[in-house]
């Protein structure tokens, strides 16, 4: 699915039409059900001018001169700008092109289109979208923001896992950039959070900072060191040991039995 890497490639494929003035828009009742009709999205979008672009986690926001459009991409989502969609690929998305999956777009005065094509039908539009509800940004978290994240008032607390999933703590990691940091860090995704000592935090602050950085640079969440072993009775490519699988965070999880604690 799409998480902060991939939707950061969509802001700078939107960043294309800055400039432009917007003359048409449409979504279908799936991307609008965050609307109060279809037509809404239509009426809000017309005549305005795009300003520039922005992103919070998985939220791309479309900065304009009157409100603030915001577009999320659910599991398969993907944005195109006249065909070209910036990204090969998802790892659990289409690998083709169907009209009947685009779910929502905008047309603009010299004559190009963005859509969102989305066979899941998770993709969302909305119109100045609430950022109250979402934690800092993946690729710009500091130690101290980090240390907030890691931080539990009482009792153990959720699954590490569990925690880097909660959009709320911090915006924009999914299930693969999440099992790809636990992987680097060598920790159990099932460790409660509470419990991680000092030298785990470390370890997993530095693999956060690393794998986003490595994982934007290789083009995409798919393409962490974890994945080679990322099947059922795969094995660990850093030392050959059994990878694990359980849902952890209501997400399909693997980690390796012998490297990770």
């Amino acid at each position: 699915m799409p998480e902060v890497l991939e939707v950061e490639s969509y802001r700078a494929l939107a960043q294309r039409l800055v400039g432009k003035r917007i003359t048409r828009g449409w979504a279908d009742a799936y991307a609008s059900k965050k609307l109060p009709s279809p037509s809404s999205w239509a009426r809000a979008v017309k005549g305005l001018t795009l300003e520039g672009t922005a992103r919070r986690g998985k939220l791309l926001l479309l900065e304009t001169d009157g409100v603030t459009l915001g577009l999320r991409f659910g599991m398969t989502g993907v944005l195109l700008i006249d065909g070209d969609a910036g990204i090969e690929g998802l790892f659990y998305g289409p690998h083709e092109y169907k009209s009947k999956w685009v779910r929502a777009g905008l047309e603009f005065d010299d004559g190009r289109k963005l859509v969102v094509h989305d066979p899941r039908r998770l993709a969302r539009c909305e119109i100045d979208p609430d950022l109250g509800q979402l934690g800092p940004d993946a690729l710009s978290l500091t130690r101290r923001q980090f240390d907030q994240v890691v931080h539990v008032v009482r009792g153990e607390g959720p699954a590490i896992k569990a925690r880097l999933l909660d959009q709320s703590a911090v915006a924009g990691v999914g299930n693969l950039l999440g099992d790809e940091i636990l992987f680097d860090a060598g920790i159990d995704p099932r460790t409660p959070t509470g419990l991680l000592d000092d030298l785990q935090r470390d370890r997993l602050f530095r693999s956060f900072t690393h794998t986003m950085r490595s994982l934007k640079k290789r083009g995409g969440s798919h393409l962490g060191a974890h994945m080679p072993g990322r099947f059922p009775d795969g094995v660990c490519p850093l030392d050959g040991a059994t990878m694990l699988s359980s849902t952890v965070g209501g997400r399909t999880t693997y980690w390796c039995s012998l490297h990770q604690k």
